[in-house]
């Protein structure tokens, strides 16, 4: 069984919910979790209840950004070798973006 513990609200997760994915899904899953900073369960929670997921940098992050972006060079060399483009491979740049356009800095007002 594993550990209870407490949500940021003070609460007991102590209820267990599992699903099951195809292994498509489960990579894309995977790769979010990983660009977000967040564990995988409070990313599928914040998800689930259609919460904002703010992306927190740290050296962990940095790293999974890092090596996603050399895995979308790669995917992008082939596809323009005249390969398909996968679906998950859409879904991941969308998500890439995303995290990139909210790096951006407000710019000084002085």
């Amino acid at each position: 069984m594993s550990k209870k513990n407490l949500d940021g609200q003070g609460r007991w997760r102590s209820v267990n919910v599992s699903f099951r994915v195809s292994p498509e899904e489960d990579r894309l899953l995977e790769t979010f979790v990983k660009l977000s900073g967040m564990t995988k369960q409070d990313y599928i929670t914040s998800r689930l209840l259609e919460k904002d997921v703010t992306v927190i940098g740290n050296p962990r992050v940095y790293r999974a950004l890092r090596d996603k972006a050399d895995e979308l060079l790669a995917e992008m060399t082939r596809i323009s070798a005249g390969d398909t483009v996968q679906p998950e491979l859409l879904e991941t740049l969308q998500m890439f973006v995303r995290i990139l356009e909210g790096m951006k800095e407000e710019p000084d007002d002085i």
